[in-house]
């Protein structure tokens, strides 16, 4: 339960800009002593899926401590960036290791976690992170300027990460006891919109912003914001290395570009998620205030968006989508672990939607009444909900019980 209370925090923090530092929460399971004598007073029953922060410097990690701060001290952790809707934390998924993108440090920092306190440690030298120019101590790495999305392998193999400075995906190999990370060589370890040293080239990797890796483990997509696309690769399980889908399937874009598909209402990607069954992919893009669907071959790991009228919902009538309600500035997407139910936060709406998923077509529907909406204020057809200005981040947890959001302009969970 700690573990996986855990890995939702970090899952949840979408927004680099929320990463000045990392604050370190465990869940605490109150039980009561049904076995204690009468005359005992009972402890205090803490319910389930309480977060506390740690005590001590063990509760939050920075890499400039303030005095009398109590945080620990750490290296590559300087300055989120200012791109929004990021998936800038990962855990692995052994529950080993914290990865997080340290965008202005242009660096990928490395912890170690504690299983029985979820306390995150940091190795010294290369061990504990990748930047650009080995700076700070760190292992070097190629395109690396601006990292803002990390996530890892089903098979805890690799590590994925966008890299909106470099245009690029860069690819790591990690080690199973220790967390480092190494990025692959001969120009399988970065990815790049435009030929750079040591990269090889893709389409549709212009300002990458999110990526996802399958269940299966076989392919990876990134949602490129500037370039209004995603980017299609599959995935070597025994090396981890990439390679772009042939045409027209290594890409699918908003306006009609030589080599890539072209897709209805794909404006600015900034959330990105694959069901749990692997046959959809669903993108929240926030330009054109839209939640876009496809379907996925498990086969080949190519997209295909949904037929006309179902590829997409959109805040106001597009002509070939669905009309939704309060998707105004769609930025993070999750689907619940049974499949049927996808979440979503729009940063202009102020709000989280739900939709009901069928998962034999991937269709979805949004709910009706006060179910299909939850807002800042007050609406007709929503339920009012709190702190719940320009939200962001977005995860369901492992069980499907909760959903957490984060908010920037609230500050809040």
């Amino acid at each position: 339960m700690r573990h996986n209370v855990l890995s939702d925090l970090f899952s949840l923090i979408r927004c680099p800009r929320a990463l000045l530092a990392i604050a370190v929460l465990a869940a605490l399971i109150g039980t009561a002593d049904a076995a204690a004598a009468p005359q005992r007073a009972r402890p205090p029953v803490t319910p389930t899926g309480t977060l506390t922060q740690l005590s001590g410097n063990a509760g939050c990690l920075r890499e400039r401590s303030e005095p009398g701060e109590g945080c620990t001290a750490v290296r590559a952790l300087r300055g989120p960036g200012p791109v929004v809707g990021s998936q800038a934390v990962a855990v692995s998924p052994d529950g080993r290791n914290v990865y997080v993108a340290a965008s202005k440090s242009n660096a990928i920092a490395v912890f170690m976690r504690s299983a029985r306190t979820g306390r995150l440690a940091q190795a010294s030298g290369a061990a504990g992170c990748v930047a650009a120019g080995q700076a700070s101590g760190c292992a070097g790495a190629l395109a690396l300027n601006g990292p803002n999305s990390v996530a890892v392998s089903p098979d805890g193999r690799n590590l994925y990460a966008t890299t909106i400075g470099s245009d690029a995906l860069d690819t790591f190999h990690r080690n199973p006891s220790t967390g480092a990370l190494t990025q692959l060589g001969g120009g399988s370890g970065c990815i790049a919109r435009a030929a750079r040293p040591g990269c090889t080239t893709a389409q549709g990797l212009g300002g990458p912003d999110v990526v996802a890796v399958s269940p299966d483990g076989l392919n990876v997509y990134v949602g490129s914001f500037a370039g209004n696309a995603i980017a299609a690769f599959s995935r070597n399980p025994q090396t981890g290395a990439l390679t772009q889908l042939p045409q027209p399937a290594g890409c699918i874009v908003n306006t009609p570009t030589a080599g890539c598909t072209t897709a209805l209402a794909l404006a600015a990607p900034e959330g990105m998620a694959v069901s749990p069954d692997g046959t959809s992919v669903y993108v929240a893009a926030a330009l054109s205030n839209a939640l876009d669907l496809f379907s996925r071959n498990p086969s080949t790991g190519a997209l295909t968006q949904l037929a006309a009228g179902s590829g997409c919902i959109v805040d106001s009538p597009m002509s070939g989508c669905t009309t939704g309600v309060q998707l105004a500035g769609a930025d993070a997407v999750d689907v619940s672990p049974d499949g049927e139910s996808v979440y979503v936060t729009s940063f202009l709406s102020n709000s989280v939607t739900t939709f009901t998923r069928t998962p034999a077509t991937g269709q979805l529907a949004q709910m009706t009444g006060t179910s299909a909406c939850v807002l800042d204020t007050l609406a007709v057809g929503c339920s009012l909900g709190r702190a719940l200005e320009g939200p962001e981040g977005l995860v369901v947890s492992p069980e499907g019980a909760s959903v957490y959001a984060t908010s920037f302009a609230s500050g809040a969970v």
